[in-house]
């Protein structure tokens, strides 16, 4: 009896440490897998990305109509390429926002033999810095830049001499004319596809690097004494401070359509103060025809007071309203994501 008890004793001990043992294993396992889960997940978080690129590139056939144009060009069918380039930084309360606008476009017309014609020229940069006035609120602080000029000589009233050679009449060029604005300001973001920047405070400057393009871009003279129809004796840079107010909306229908406009009225407290001494809007309509192909209608309206621009005949310079559209069936292709 008693040996049968020693034995059950030592079995009971044996099937106690057997399962102490099972325990351990399994406590051991179930650690080393939360572990191995813990790394796991710390792989997975990722940092964080402050910045946003992308860009789109277009190559189209346009139709062009002009009216009142200071830079010259002709009705007809074109070929024109773009780029549009985006980098945006967001972090906490900052943001920073630039935007590169390309544009280049010729003609040949089968009346102007062995010439070709600009269409369209653009080159255009903007920059804005804001810091958020508080974590809910939808104003910020802001600095404004602006640059926007053109990359080539532009030439109108063509005429064709006996050895076949093209001459025309200048009308723009590279700085000629070149516009810089730098504004401080508030913006309104009551959304992420509007926005409303206001700078109380915007310096500007106009360039006109070509003396003969000066008067008619609104140049002062550098001695009035002079005979104001030389265009050497008007400065090459006017500086304008006032007050600008410009407005953004994008919107987009499932990528599909998609409508952006840009509104800028400026205010010259050194000439005309609190009259909008200079308007431009600019809009873009874009209707997507499969995966590469886009339709699209483009419009910019310029006034400008200090830019003359002459009649049919070359007479009568003054104040007028400039209007421009192109209407294109383009490839395109967007590299990054909106």
């Amino acid at each position: 009896m008693k040996k049968i008890t020693l034995i059950l004793a030592l079995f009971a001990v044996a099937s106690a440490g057997l399962r102490a043992q099972d325990d351990v294993q399994k406590a051991t396992a179930e650690a080393a897998a939360a572990f191995s889960e813990a790394e796991q997940t710390e792989a997975v978080v990722e940092k964080p990305k402050y910045w946003k690129t992308w860009s789109t590139f277009d190559l189209g056939l346009s139709q062009t109509a002009l009216w009142n144009w200071a830079s010259g060009g002709y009705n007809t069918a074109t070929l024109r390429a773009g780029i549009d380039a985006n980098a945006n930084y967001a972090k906490e309360f900052a943001t920073w926002n630039n935007r590169l606008q390309m544009m280049y476009g010729f003609l040949w017309s089968a009346d102007k033999e062995n010439l070709l014609q600009k269409s369209a020229d653009l080159l255009q940069f903007e920059s804005r810095f804001g810091y958020q006035t508080a974590a809910d609120s939808k104003w910020k602080y802001t600095a404004d830049l602006t640059f926007k000029s053109q990359f080539s000589d532009s030439f109108d009233s063509y005429k064709q001499d006996d050895r076949g050679y093209w001459s025309g009449t200048l009308k723009s060029g590279f700085f000629a004319p070149a516009y810089l604005t730098f504004g401080l300001g508030m913006s309104w973001d009551p959304a992420p596809w509007f926005s409303l920047n206001l700078s109380p405070v915007t310096g500007g400057y106009t360039f006109c690097t070509i003396p003969e393009l000066r008067k008619g871009y609104g140049m002062n003279l550098r001695e009035p004494s002079l005979d104001p129809a030389v265009g050497a004796n008007y400065a090459s840079a006017l500086f304008q401070l006032g007050a600008q107010v410009k407005a953004n909306l994008q919107v987009s229908v499932n990528d599909i359509f998609t409508y952006e406009t840009q509104l800028i009225l400026f205010t010259d407290y050194l000439n005309h103060p609190f009259v909008w001494n200079r308007v431009n809007w600019d809009n873009k309509l874009g209707l997507k025809v499969g995966r590469f192909f886009k339709i699209a209608l483009d419009t910019w309206l310029i006034y400008d007071p200090i830019v003359t621009i002459a009649d049919k005949n070359g007479l009568n310079p003054t104040q007028r309203v400039q209007f421009k559209e192109y209407f294109s069936i383009n490839f395109t292709y967007t590299l990054g994501k909106k």
